[in-house]
């Protein structure tokens, strides 16, 4: 398995033989998992059940997938370019519970120690870096999987692209 490893002005470095790209949303998975799952805490009282059902998620796709390439991209903290052009985005949505903040800094560390490239694009949402790579491997050639429970990103399937969401929710699970 080879990895994402570089990003020159946010473009897609691939190796040559790359067939295959697996991108995977670490923000809507750290938002589902938190959410999934029941509170977990260690004896001294640090949450871990975000960090426990993220880990689980990207052992099973990473089985599942294996993928040439790969990268978990998540939301890098503070502003974004969408907030700079729209005042109010967001301004509908609870802040980012405590009980989950305290798990985002675990989490990463753990996601670095497991070897996996990690993307965080200062003032840049983790969607709109998936989708440029995604598009940019699509180009290439390369078939790339999104995996991510975000539906707004279906807009960017075609015949390289493809969307995988390992939480389904409804009667189409």
């Amino acid at each position: 398995m080879f990895w994402v490893m570089r990003l020159q002005t946010h473009e897609l470095i691939l190796m040559n033989t790359a067939r295959s790209l697996l991108l995977i949303d670490g923000s809507s998975y750290l938002y589902r998992a938190f959410y999934a799952l029941p509170e977990l805490t260690t004896s001294l009282g640090a949450q871990t059940g975000a960090i426990h059902g993220v880990l689980n998620m990207l052992h099973r796709i990473l089985q599942d997938q294996q993928p040439d390439l790969i990268a978990v991209v998540m939301d890098a903290p503070g502003k974004t370019v969408r907030d700079e052009l729209f005042a109010q985005y967001k301004a509908n949505r609870p802040p980012m519970p405590d009980a989950l903040r305290e798990q985002i800094d675990p989490l990463l560390k753990a996601i670095e120690a497991l070897g996996l490239p990690l993307l965080r694009i200062k003032g840049v949402e983790a969607d709109d870096v998936i989708g440029t790579l995604a598009t940019q491997a699509a180009t290439a050639g390369i078939n790339t999987v999104i995996s991510t429970g975000d539906k707004d990103m279906a807009q960017l399937v075609n015949e390289h692209i493809t969307l995988l969401d390992t939480m389904p929710r409804g009667p189409n699970k």
